[in-house]
């Protein structure tokens, strides 16, 4: 909260800092030759009502593949299929014209190939990592968004599950409190996030290095602040961690276990007329986490028949790392982008997935030449690593909560991903997906394997009935 009070602070508009605005950023007068100045009426009740909902389903199928070997958290080398679907009811409701309530309800299930184990960036992010979870429908958010305006020119915003306002002032504070996913707020990317009408691997959709604040499902509870001036902006998020690696229970004590994140974000004009974002991140985490090396030495030393790092957790440890996230318009029709992820690999991967360094480069690209604007095409590789503590565990036996496969011959996991997604009416789109996955596992004597995929999504909402639809 002291982070919170300094910008504060420093943001309060003044009257100096109200005259150094560019001229181009103020919204002219009125006048019959100039557009309308931008307003935020909050109009009847129904207006500040959000109501939509989307369903999301993913077949997937891999044929046998090689393997010198199997263990408890390999990927099956027999050939298997699967579907998972998640179905999702976005609530909110404009409380003033600074403050919504926001308040979703989710519901998933269906299974993964090999109950998500056996390779880190796994191919479908809209899994549920624990199988044995009830498929009981949760409340997947709940939480308070608040503007503090500090300048009274105002920028046109879209609205959306999360921020449910016409307009926002170009400097303002953003404060979400309450239950929301990490990656709601930080390594947002528009080419490389969507899993529902994008990409579906875990280290495409997310950087695979970030072990974000989550539970099992990928919800915490937490406050997320936003700055926001022109061109560039800064978050900070303090968030929940759970009791245990890939648990469900999250730790309420902050003193304790707490995710920290950080994260710039800046939009200089590198080409004319496209959109250029750069991402800096960091976050530090701090919870009750396995230490690779103790639980190495507990084995070498004979205390233990196998490496387990669980029998090695102790409250207070660390895990930190950075990340990289930017995008580049390139044409009218066709972007690229990049991530680049580094933690430090001493503790256990606890929240999102075992993967410790990892590169993305991708693109995607708008058909209209097919006479086809409303599909999109992607392609994009992702190359990743361990730290060496994290490798040696594995290569002696030891199990992670998605990797284990008795032992290890290293090698980075690499995985190429394409996708084609067809617009059908509205809101329904189908999208045939292909990945290619060496080393799963990172494992050298494992694969190489293809993901083949085939996905369906359904949304509607008030504001889509509203305008005529898309």
């Amino acid at each position: 909260m002291l982070i919170l009070a300094f910008l504060v602070s420093l943001c309060a508009p003044t009257t100096g800092q109200e005259a150094t605005q560019p001229a181009q950023q103020t919204i002219a007068p009125a006048a019959e030759s100039a557009a309308p100045p931008v307003t935020d009426d909050l109009g009847s009740w129904v207006d500040r009502l959000w109501i939509s909902g989307q369903a999301n389903f993913i077949r997937q199928a891999h044929p046998s593949f090689d393997a010198a070997y199997s263990g408890t958290n390999s990927l099956s080398p027999n050939k298997e299929h699967d579907t998972s679907r998640i179905l999702t009811l976005y609530l909110g409701y404009r409380l003033t014209r600074n403050l919504d309530f926001i308040c979703d309800f989710e519901e998933a299930g269906g299974f993964a190939l090999s109950n998500a184990l056996g390779v880190a960036a796994f191919p479908n992010v809209d899994v549920v990592r624990n199988p044995a979870l009830s498929k009981a429908p949760y409340v997947s958010r709940i939480m308070l968004h608040y503007v503090a305006p500090l300048s009274k020119e105002l920028d046109e915003a879209t609205q959306n599950p999360l921020s449910l306002a016409k307009a926002l002032p170009k400097r303002r504070l953003e404060f979400h409190l309450g239950k929301m996913s990490t990656v709601d707020f930080f390594d947002l990317n528009s080419i490389g996030s969507d899993s529902h009408l994008q990409f579906m691997n875990w280290a495409t959709v997310n950087n695979g290095a970030f072990d974000y604040a989550a539970d099992t499902r990928g919800y915490t509870y937490g406050l997320v602040a936003e700055y926001f001036d022109g061109p560039w902006a800064f978050r900070f998020g303090e968030l929940l961690m759970p009791t245990v690696a890939n648990g469900i229970t999250l730790d309420w004590d902050v003193a304790r276990a707490r995710g920290e994140n950080f994260e710039f974000e800046y939009h200089p004009a590198l080409l004319k007329d496209r959109q250029t974002v750069i991402r800096p991140l960091a976050f530090v985490n701090h919870a009750a986490m396995g230490s690779y090396s103790a639980a190495i030495d507990g084995y070498l030393s004979g205390e233990n028949s196998t490496p387990d790092i669980t029998l090695y957790r102790k409250q207070g440890r660390v895990k930190y790392g950075f990340g990289l996230n930017a995008e580049q318009g390139l044409t009218s029709t066709l972007r690229a982008f990049g991530r680049l992820g580094w933690n430090d690999g001493a503790t256990e991967s606890f929240a999102y997935t075992e993967i410790d360094r990892t590169a993305v480069a991708g693109l995607d690209w708008v058909p209209k030449v097919l006479h086809r604007p409303q599909d999109k095409i992607g392609s994009a590789f992702v190359d990743s690593g361990l730290s060496s503590g994290h490798r040696r565990y594995l290569e002696l036996g030891g199990l992670g909560f998605i990797l284990g496969d008795g032992g290890l011959t290293y090698g980075q996991e690499r995985v190429w991903e394409t996708y084609y997604t067809f617009h059908i009416w509205r809101g329904v789109s189908v999208a045939a997906d292909l990945q290619r996955i060496w080393n799963p596992g990172f494992n050298e004597v494992r694969g190489p394997v293809f993901v083949y995929s085939f996905r369906m999504h359904f949304e509607e909402g008030l504001q889509a009935i509203r305008s005529g639809g898309k």
